[in-house]
């Protein structure tokens, strides 16, 4: 029986993973941030019509919806960092196996 660590079943599995992430997290919740971004400039330019709390309201939202792009596109991009690295996803390079 081999005690070996089996390289290509972690690479295989952290592969669906990280296709689960890139392919079907990522673009939900920037749909989502979108999504709160555009209600935020209905409310603060459209919908307010003078309304101060209405306006702070959607700005607020408008706010948000940045925060939440930024925050979905940074861990995309760490996501993707972390998988070329370790040779998880195309276009990374695995690191050598350790001589024994």
């Amino acid at each position: 029986m081999s005690s070996g660590i089996n390289i290509p079943y972690i690479q295989s599995w952290a592969g669906g993973i990280i296709g689960l992430i890139n392919y079907v997290l990522i673009p939900v919740l920037l749909a989502i941030a979108f999504f709160v971004f555009l209600l935020g400039v209905l409310r603060a330019y459209i919908f307010s019509r003078g309304d101060a709390k209405a306006r702070e309201s959607g700005h607020q939202l408008v706010l948000w919806g940045a925060v939440g792009f930024t925050i979905v596109l940074s861990v995309w991009g760490l996501v993707a960092l972390v998988g070329s690295t370790f040779g998880l996803i195309s276009g990374g390079a695995a690191p050598p196996y350790p001589t024994l």
